[in-house]
């Protein structure tokens, strides 16, 4: 792959999978460190920006705090610029991460769905339902299907609750992680690069490769994480296909 000044990088199932780093992930990393630049992007939603960078440096990736762009830090950031608050269904460590902008009012003007786990339960998701048909927007601060859990099974993403709570209150829910094209776009305006100087790495064929595609840049799958060999059947055409991250340097010459 020529002309690439930078990387986007997914993080889990491409960095790491559950606790455990993705064999020759750490060195891969510390090898492009300096020679090009790189943001790593990411939907998880269970914890905030500084646990996630806590947890990639407990595995030995040299990576600074400034380098993530996190699913979640974009919808924490769209509420508290709005001036607003927000009813959540999130994990505990999210809602902290809120802080006062979380809240139980069904009156208030937003409601912000990530990954929350075992708090996907009726009183959580019905107390978002109620705020929406109050007028409240919905805010996704991701979408995806599923992940690979540290079990090393597939696991539901919060894809299908935001899907209900549209169906529900019959609205449409605002995406501020990946696939949407503008979270890409303002992660590699980050790098003061173009789309074209920049691939993504990810494990998911649709909120990483399509995604990145639709926003013109290039894109790599890795067959770790939550890579299935269906994935390849689609109509969905990665720019690389690669076994793991270790494979990275090969294709962009840099061996």
């Amino acid at each position: 792959m020529k002309n690439v000044r930078g990387i986007l990088f997914d993080i889990g199932g491409v960095l790491y999978v559950g606790e455990t780093p993705v064999p020759g992930a750490v060195d891969t990393v510390a090898s492009l460190q300096g020679r090009l630049k790189m943001r790593f992007v990411t939907n998880s939603t269970r914890r905030p920006p500084s646990a996630i960078h806590r947890k990639l440096q407990a595995m030995g990736f040299e990576i600074r705090q400034d380098q993530l762009f996190t699913a979640l830090a974009a919808a924490r950031h769209i509420v508290e610029e709005a001036g607003g608050r927000a009813v959540t269904i999130l994990t505990e460590e999210a809602e902290k991460y809120f802080g006062s902008l979380h809240c139980i009012d069904t009156s208030s003007p937003f409601v912000v769905v990530g990954d929350a786990g075992e708090n996907f339960n009726y009183p959580r998701l019905n107390r978002a339902f109620r705020t929406l048909i109050n007028g409240a927007q919905l805010i996704a601060a991701a979408q995806n299907r599923y992940f690979k859990d540290a079990d090393g099974e597939l696991s539901m993403d919060a894809g299908g609750f935001v899907k209900a709570l549209e169906y529900a209150a019959g609205v449409e829910a605002r995406l501020v992680g990946k696939p949407n094209a503008e979270f890409f776009l303002q992660a590699v305006a980050s790098m003061d690069l173009m789309p074209e100087e920049v691939i993504m790495v990810g494990d998911d064929i649709e909120s990483d490769i399509a995604g990145a595609q639709a926003a013109g840049i290039r894109a790599v799958l890795v067959r770790t994480g939550k890579f299935r060999p269906a994935d390849l059947e689609r109509a969905i055409f990665p720019d690389e296909v690669i076994d793991s991250v270790a494979e990275l340097p090969q294709i962009l010459d840099l061996i």
